[in-house]
């Protein structure tokens, strides 16, 4: 599906193709993608490297076209390992044409019109869109963020009231994944905004932007990394509580099993096929039953006083 953007002197939605617009992507069909290469021009290289969920962010050029691979946020709607990943999103200019594709319908792609719509004057070259791009991102990446840090408190709240098992363990995990996905892409999104500072031509009025970029992407790592030493730090405190209750347990049914012993010695050793002194001993019955109840009170005392069972 391809939209159309008029983006000076605001944000506005267009019927077709205008000089100075930006024509938004996402999910490409194949009449997009006629569109996009035969109408267009831009090379057929571009959608290929775009549709990879894996690709790294970087620039690229060929044929005075210039594509610029930004690493975006996502939430799944549907149930998945990760509930939070990364997505390519490609930014391909040229002179005063500017799209943007991505092959997953986003929220920060509608938060990004909403915001500007919002505005009453803004004029938005195509150099200064890579930007808010940027911008953008490094909000949505924060929100995420968030999100991840209320589903760390929950977890942690449930294992808290709760006996730790197996299900528990994993979904701390997909969540580490998670800021490891984020952290990884972050990482790529400034040092690639560290070369296009240099490598387009930058107007005066983006410059403040771009410092705020840099602010709002510095502040998402750093919380990124804050929330994934202290998932880090609660996974290996639950994982010890689960080593620490297989021990207590193994501990239990070692003390359980003991019990029995020795009260099963004394009867073996009476009832042997020897001579003892007990065979015409009428008491004798009573007191290895009774030898073997005291031995085994004794033993339950022991290990009761040791914390045991």
């Amino acid at each position: 599906m391809r939209t159309y953007w008029q983006t000076a002197p605001h944000m506005a939605s267009l019927s077709e193709w205008q000089s100075n617009c930006w024509i938004q992507v996402t999910n490409p069909t194949d009449s997009d993608a006629d569109y996009l290469e035969k109408e267009l021009g831009i090379p057929d290289s571009f959608l290929p490297v775009i549709s990879d969920i894996d690709e790294r962010s970087r620039v690229d050029g060929e044929n005075g076209w210039t594509l610029i691979i930004l690493r975006i946020p996502y939430e799944k709607k549907e149930r998945s390992r990760s509930p939070y990943i990364t997505l390519p999103l490609g930014i391909i200019m040229k002179g005063d044409i500017c799209i943007t594709v991505c092959y997953y319908a986003t929220n920060m792609m509608d938060d990004f019109i909403l915001h500007y719509q919002k505005k009453e004057v803004i004029s938005i070259d195509p150099i200064g869109m890579v930007f808010r791009f940027f911008l953008s991102s490094a909000v949505w990446y924060l929100e995420l963020l968030e999100q991840i840090k209320l589903r760390i408190g929950q977890a942690k709240h449930e294992l808290d009231v709760k006996d730790v098992d197996n299900k528990d363990i994993i979904s701390l995990s997909r969540l580490q994944d998670c800021l490891t996905y984020f952290m990884t892409s972050m990482r790529g999104n400034e040092t690639l905004l560290a070369k296009l500072r240099f490598k387009l031509k930058v107007r005066e009025k983006d410059k403040e932007l771009i410092e705020d970029t840099i602010i709002e992407m510095q502040q998402a790592r750093e919380s990124a990394v804050i929330y994934s030493n202290i998932l880090d730090g609660t996974m290996d405190t639950y994982a010890s509580i689960i080593n620490n209750n297989m021990n207590t347990t193994v501990r239990t049914l070692t003390a359980i099993s003991i019990i029995p012993m020795f009260p099963t010695l004394v009867a073996s050793i009476y009832g042997m096929n020897v001579p003892n002194g007990w065979e015409s001993y009428k008491l004798g019955f009573v007191v290895i039953v009774v030898v073997s109840v005291v031995v085994t009170v004794l033993l339950f005392w022991f290990f009761r006083h040791k914390h045991w069972i």
